[in-house]
């Protein structure tokens, strides 16, 4: 297939690129390249996908790929991502491409809007106005909000969102099924739960923890340590994708409109958990990184931040029986694969 994937230079857009290259699809990556942290790493992330010249301003980067275009654009230039789609006639998209990060988002509540709602309705109206019918794109696990029943699960409503980034990719799944819905596009929404692995994003916590461990400084351990999280291995993430944009969403014909289920419709429309499915303690998290980094770890035990949420559980039956995707990367498994590729890229 020819595929567009958004948010290209970011952590899982690196890696999906990466494994639909080396199967032979030919990919389109797009990415803002802001500066919401350190630019040289996604610059550096493109390298891997052998891109050329990445810093250079103009437009349409090679890559030693011969599959492969970078494209240095944002998704809320209509203008741009219009000629994009006119263009390159995709037979599928992945956006990825989003301002991220929950607690930035109580800073600067405004770039939030204009990336990933207005973004996001860029791609949406491309997809209409260009005739492509699978769009999967990225939701989160925060959109659970104040829901405390355990595992989340699809068919649980999202109605009470604790930030303004998880109330965006709320509304990013209400104009989905609208597109779906009058137009007739496939669309899978994919809430990603807590991932991690090589090329990470600096704000989280397994970059912070390791940097401030190898470095001596203090951890912040929030709510005293007693929150947890269902910590996801990026290649586990990936295969979940892949599944997706393989396999467009259908309508549900079992779809009952007296009792309506907020994962499917009478219209192309999913939306599914994309975890580990087990959920691990924060402090487990930090003793298993310090185990592989052979260092203890000082913490500083602070409260719960706002926006935040105590624990995350991803009930992922759906995507089981519909894909019969299995997360198989243990938690040692993956801390080790991460602390490898950290000291090869950060301890020179």
């Amino acid at each position: 297939m020819k595929i567009l994937v958004t948010g290209a230079a970011g952590f899982i857009g690196f890696h999906l690129s990466k494994f639909l290259l080396q199967r032979g699809d030919e990919v389109v990556g797009l990415d803002n390249i802001n500066d919401y942290y350190d630019v040289n790493l996604k610059y550096d992330r493109l390298k891997e996908l052998g891109v050329v010249s990445p810093k250079e301003e103009e437009m349409g980067y090679s890559s030693y790929y011969e599959n492969y275009r970078f494209m240095k654009a944002d998704i809320s230039d209509r203008e741009t991502i219009d000629r994009l789609f006119e263009e390159e006639k995709f037979d599928a998209v992945c956006n990825l491409a989003a301002q991220a990060g929950v607690r930035y988002s109580l800073e600067n509540p405004h770039i939030y809007i204009q990336s990933n709602v207005v973004g996001f309705m860029n791609i949406l109206e491309a997809c209409r106005q260009s005739g492509v019918k699978n769009l999967s794109y990225a939701s989160s696990s925060s959109i659970y909000g104040l829901n405390s029943s355990q595992p989340f699960k699809t068919s649980d409503h999202t109605d009470h969102q604790v930030s303004i980034y998880a109330a965006t990719k709320k509304s990013n799944e209400m104009m989905a099924h609208t597109y779906a819905h009058l137009y007739g596009i496939a669309t899978t929404g994919l809430r990603f739960f807590t991932v991690y692995g090589p090329w990470g994003r600096p704000d989280m916590a397994p970059m912070l923890f390791t940097d401030a461990i190898l470095s001596g400084r203090a951890i912040k351990v929030f709510n005293h340590g007693k929150m947890s999280r269902d910590f996801t291995y990026i290649d586990d993430i990936v295969s979940g994708i892949v599944k997706v944009i393989d396999h467009p969403a259908t309508p549900n014909s079992k779809f009952d409109t007296n009792n309506p289920d907020p994962s499917s419709s009478l219209a192309p429309y999913r939306i599914y958990n994309i975890g580990n499915n087990a959920p691990l303690s924060l402090m487990t998290f930090i003793e298993t990184l310090e185990d592989t980094l052979d260092k203890k770890a000082t913490k500083t035990y602070m409260q719960m931040q706002d926006g935040d949420v105590v624990s995350t559980y991803a009930d992922v039956s759906d995507l089981i029986q519909d894909f019969d995707y299995q997360p198989s990367t243990s938690l040692d498994e993956g801390i080790a694969n991460f602390v490898s590729w950290y000291k090869n890229y950060y301890v020179r």
